[in-house]
């Protein structure tokens, strides 16, 4: 059995190379959260960031809490936050097929990648507001419950509840519109 992450960031404040476990334990899975939602180069950046960022703010983590990856879930949204126009770019690029990839210099890995998140789903995304989107992917992709996203965003969980079931419905009138839109034309 190994310590558990308060206690780890408590050692890592006298011994920081001790926050290495905190490294080895969160990176993939915070890895993984922000290459869902951002292209490969900048989640690669983000993720390395979030824990510099991380290790840089170890002291103000609540140490009553055993378990550190919603912080570290925080800090890769409010990262994200400054990269939203780089968000809603690429999810504007899925949306836009006739955008000339090559021209932008984009890897072909990262429009495969990208290209198996729907164009009707990253037009919907595109209809929430920035907080909402947040909520709906951490639940979503991040594998969040209510509680986790509530730290990771610092909103009450009611806040977190709310958020989700207005970007659920949201998502789903978007998807159902877009559905009838598209069998309109052609049929």
């Amino acid at each position: 059995m190994h310590a558990g992450d308060a206690s780890v960031i408590a050692e890592s404040l006298e011994k920081g190379e001790a926050f290495m476990t905190i490294f080895e334990r969160h990176f993939a899975t915070i890895h993984r959260y922000l290459r869902r939602r951002l292209s490969r180069d900048v989640a690669d950046d983000l993720a390395a960031e979030v824990f510099t960022t991380a290790f840089a703010r170890r002291a103000s983590f609540d140490l009553a809490r055993s378990d550190a990856l919603p912080w570290l879930y925080g800090i890769a949204t409010n990262l994200i936050r400054n990269h939203l126009r780089v968000e809603e770019r690429e999810l504007r690029s899925l949306i836009e097929a006739e955008v000339d990839r090559v021209a932008s210099g984009e890897e072909p890995i990262d429009t495969l990648l990208r290209s198996s998140v729907d164009p009707a789903l990253a037009e919907a995304l595109l209809t929430l507001s920035p907080e909402d989107r947040d909520v709906l992917l951490l639940f979503a992709w991040g594998d969040l419950g209510y509680e986790e996203i509530s730290i990771a965003l610092d909103s009450p969980v009611g806040t977190v509840k709310s958020r989700l079931n207005r970007a659920r419905s949201r998502i789903r009138e978007a998807l159902i519109a877009g559905a009838e839109t598209k069998e309109a034309s052609h049929g």
